[in-house]
């Protein structure tokens, strides 16, 4: 049985709430993907996570993923370059360092919100993405060489820096 959008997420935020440990939340998303209510938007905003739940990348069919205000650090997981479908990614407020070259696989990416983390370098890959319509670094200290090159391939993306 299909659950509307409004319902589908309502269940998932209770699932999904604040407070899991991240065992116990990867569990939460993996049944709950299972059950076939999950939606093809994911929003773990807020929810305490310190590293991205592996089965969240068996989710091909996501289009929007949400992962902001959490205690993200290192760098994304290369296995992001498998959501094929994702058009919108929003990592922003974490501790992040770094963004694998992977992200360039996202060919259907529209929106990409990396603010407020501690990124410093950028893969050249995320010029492969011209779908990109916007790319958020606000609050990084990103090299700037790094930018200009990207800014180059990315004719039609308004940067925020």
């Amino acid at each position: 049985m299909k659950l509307p959008f409004a319902l589908s997420l309502v269940m998932g935020v209770v699932l999904l709430g604040a407070g899991c440990a991240s065992n116990e939340l990867a569990s939460k998303v993996n049944n709950f993907a299972e059950s076939g209510m999950l939606s093809t938007k994911m929003d773990l905003s807020g929810t305490g996570l310190t590293a991205v739940p592996g089965n969240i990348f068996d989710r091909g069919d996501l289009t929007e993923l949400n992962l902001s205000n959490n205690s993200l650090t290192g760098a994304l997981p290369s296995q992001i370059g498998q959501l094929k479908n994702l058009r919108l990614l929003n990592a922003s407020r974490n501790q992040m360092t770094g963004v694998p070259s992977e992200i360039g696989q996202l060919s259907k990416l529209e929106a990409l919100d990396l603010s407020n983390n501690q990124l410093t370098g950028l893969p050249n890959e995320l010029g492969q993405l011209s779908n990109l319509r916007l790319l958020d670094l606000r609050g990084n200290d990103v090299s700037q060489p790094d930018l200009a090159g990207i800014r180059l391939k990315l004719t039609n993306t308004t940067i925020i820096e």
